[in-house]
């Protein structure tokens, strides 16, 4: 599996499997919650870095997904997109003016983040989100049906931040999703249906940050397999035209 050289970059294998990725660290050491990563995707190596990394900045992207630097990649092979991944020099910069970087949002154009949830998941996951953060943290609804009743979220569970904004967001997660856990009954869901907290923390993520008011700036996502372009640019303009509500 091909890796950034750059040291900002630490390779991290996720979930409890016995054999070890050479030059890779493990989510299931020190304080972890490795053994849920099937419901809870990368937030395992999110929970990780809080409980157990320090650095002036944490973040977290996917073997599949990065930041890119701002070259253009479009149509570009996964090799040559290699090239455009997201710089240290330039995750600096950013963070000198922003608290975060977070990949650009995912307009839908013709449904909130909200429906677009119902349509796309079971809808009582958030609801009960909904429920554990008027009972823990009330002050944070108004800015909850602000994000859920927005056109447009930040997808992917991605992010840069200075640490204490990285370390502040993640606790406040997870004082809401393992509660979330307890009400919720997942037994019937599929596979896929089961990654339900990680679903869920990428609309958290956009209610914590409106909420505290956080500073950042957006970059745009480099997915590294081939991407079928005519396709996506085609189910973007019949999303916009309201003729498909397949998402791109």
């Amino acid at each position: 599996m091909k890796m950034p050289n750059e040291s900002i970059y630490v390779p991290v294998q996720v979930g409890t499997n016995k054999e070890n990725f050479k030059g890779f660290e493990r989510d299931n050491t020190g304080f972890n919650i490795s053994k849920k990563n099937p419901n809870y995707c990368e937030l395992t190596v999110q929970y990780w870095a809080w409980k157990n990394r320090a650095a002036d900045a944490k973040g977290i992207v996917h073997y599949r997904r990065y930041f890119s630097n701002g070259g253009m990649f479009f149509f570009k092979t996964p090799d040559e997109k290699f090239n455009e991944i997201l710089k240290s020099d330039k995750v600096a910069s950013l963070l000198e003016k922003n608290e975060a970087i977070l990949p650009r949002k995912r307009n839908y154009y013709i449904e909130t983040s909200w429906s677009h949830y119902e349509h796309a998941h079971h809808i009582e996951g958030l609801e009960i989100a909904k429920e554990v953060i008027s009972e823990r943290y009330p002050d944070y609804i108004d800015a909850f049906e602000e994000v859920v009743n927005r056109k447009a979220v930040h997808m992917f569970n991605m992010l840069i931040a200075k640490s204490e904004v990285f370390d502040s967001y993640t606790e406040w997660l997870f004082n809401i999703l393992p509660e979330v856990e307890k009400r919720v009954d997942i037994s019937e869901y599929s596979t896929y249906e089961k990654r339900i907290f990680g679903f869920i923390s990428e609309i958290l993520l956009d209610v914590w940050f409106e909420k505290n008011q956080i500073k950042y700036t957006e970059l745009p996502v480099l997915f590294m397999g081939k991407q079928n372009w005519f396709r996506k640019i085609g189910l973007f303009f019949l999303r916009k035209m309201g003729l498909s509500k397949k998402a791109v």
